[in-house]
């Protein structure tokens, strides 16, 4: 198969789910490339089910090498969470089928409380969030003040990687940070 792309020209609902693994049955490297876990869809294949919300299709399809590219910001609990249910339906998930681009940007902690704190304030920035921390880290990762998921290789530099992700100088937002 030639390499192809599945871009969405909307909020993510148009199906792009279902295309993609339908273009997996014949490819042989399956790539996300960008968002969060924010929204999902739904696998059928030879009847059984599988959802997912950030794991490339393909990882349901033996055979096939997933991987989660940079342009990913990366919840290390939804992907273990996700990862353990697909396993409790017998789908295995190991380094020969799944890869996490090293420089993917990671969701903290943090990242979902300023998510929260803005969509519960009463100063009209409600947007609709999930309260996922996506936007947050997106802003992180912009502002290049994000920890990539390499970052935690060195955990001697990892601390002060940190320190200008917390703080509320660093972030050119109108939206309340919590003081």
């Amino acid at each position: 198969m030639a390499n192809v792309v599945v871009v969405g020209s909307q909020w993510g609902d148009e199906g792009k789910g279902k295309i993609v693994d339908w273009l997996s049955e014949q490819a042989d490297v399956i790539v996300r490339f960008q968002g969060g876990h924010n929204a999902g869809h739904t696998l059928v294949i030879d009847g059984v089910s599988y959802k997912l919300s950030l794991l490339p299709s393909g990882v349901a399809r033996q055979g096939k090498l997933s991987i989660i590219g940079n342009g990913v910001v990366l919840d290390p609990h939804a992907l273990a969470d996700e990862v353990e249910r697909l396993s409790g339906q017998g789908v295995v998930v190991t380094p020969e089928n799944l890869r996490v681009a090293e420089n993917a940007t990671l969701i903290l902690s943090l990242h979902r409380e300023l998510d929260a704190l803005r969509e519960n304030s009463n100063t009209g920035t409600r947007i609709g969030t999930t309260k996922r921390g996506i936007g947050p880290a997106y802003e992180d990762k912009v502002g290049r003040r994000a920890i990539r998921l390499m970052d935690l290789k060195n955990l001697t530099t990892l601390p002060a990687k940190i320190r200008p992700s917390a703080d509320p100088s660093q972030r050119a937002s109108p939206w309340p940070w919590p003081g």
